[in-house]
């Protein structure tokens, strides 16, 4: 049966992709910030690193607003490009998968996350412009989503580059690590990364994306054990579990159980208990 040519049911709804609304919000908002950024360095010189990037001076003066203030400030165009750039090229399809409101968050997430790794993990004397926490957020989260898919790209538009969007992650991830090692200057902005890589990677689990992490497949593992033992009999549990133990206890004593031995047999005395 051929698909061409075929004309449209009267019911048939043609697809529309949703507005990227949160996306084009967020670009449009650190643009204007970046403009009003400018417009105060030229105007009141050592404004902005003493009253709206974060620091740790601020917080003991009480500058709560810091928080908001920094998470859109840049150092210089240069970084705004790049922020923007990751911004738009994986937010567009990062916004269409999880959705405008999950999008949202996943950005805040990662602006919040950037801005705590910053205090815990920078001198207090140092500022941090915290416009890279969201897009780095949104980087990790991509990778988490499509791990395998191949990114292209022109590095000064000469050299082709092509790259799957895990690899991209995981060295976003290490220039980050880096640059919180041995960057430590007074005033930075690479300090959000590696918090909104965090924020971004956790973001994205909690949604259901990327492989389970070690604590994930331990709960899981934990929970499918307790299911395990819920679905036997008492016969069915001392016959597989606690005879091997009383054996163990014979030829060893009962100073040889380990402590998950030692808390298989009060489960046993409990659910002889439970079913008596």
């Amino acid at each position: 049966m051929r698909l061409s040519g075929r004309k449209p049911s009267p019911i048939t709804q043609r697809w529309t992709q949703r507005p990227r609304v949160v996306l084009l919000a967020l670009i449009g908002l650190n643009l204007a910030v970046f403009v009003a950024q400018l417009f105060l360095d030229a105007y009141q010189p050592g404004f902005v690193r003493e009253y709206l990037a974060l620091s740790d001076h601020g917080l003991r003066s009480a500058y709560g607003w810091q928080f908001i203030s920094a998470a859109f400030l840049h150092d210089g165009p240069w970084h705004l490009l790049g922020n923007m750039f990751l911004l738009y090229l994986l937010g567009r399809d990062v916004e269409s998968i999880i959705g405008q409101r999950h999008f949202l968050f996943l950005y805040l997430t990662g602006t919040l996350a950037g801005e705590l790794g910053h205090l815990f993990l920078m001198p207090e004397s140092s500022a941090l412009l915290a416009a890279s926490g969201g897009p780095a957020a949104v980087v990790v989260a991509y990778a988490a989503i499509l791990p395998e898919l191949e990114l292209t790209s022109v590095m000064l538009f000469l050299l082709p580059i092509r790259l799957k969007a895990k690899h991209l992650a995981y060295g976003a991830f290490v220039l980050a690590t880096l640059g919180v090692i041995f960057d430590r200057t007074a005033t930075v902005a690479h300090s959000s990364f590696l918090g909104g890589c965090i924020g971004g990677w956790c973001y994205a689990h909690l949604l259901g994306f990327g492989r389970p992490s070690i604590l994930q497949r331990a709960l899981s593992q934990r929970r499918a054990e307790a299911e395990r033992y819920r679905a036997m009999t008492a016969e069915q549990f001392i016959a597989e579990e606690i005879d091997p133990l009383l054996d163990k206890i014979s030829r060893e004593g009962i100073g040889s159980l380990t402590r998950a031995e030692c808390r298989l047999l009060a489960r046993a005395r409990d659910k002889m208990a439970g079913e008596g």
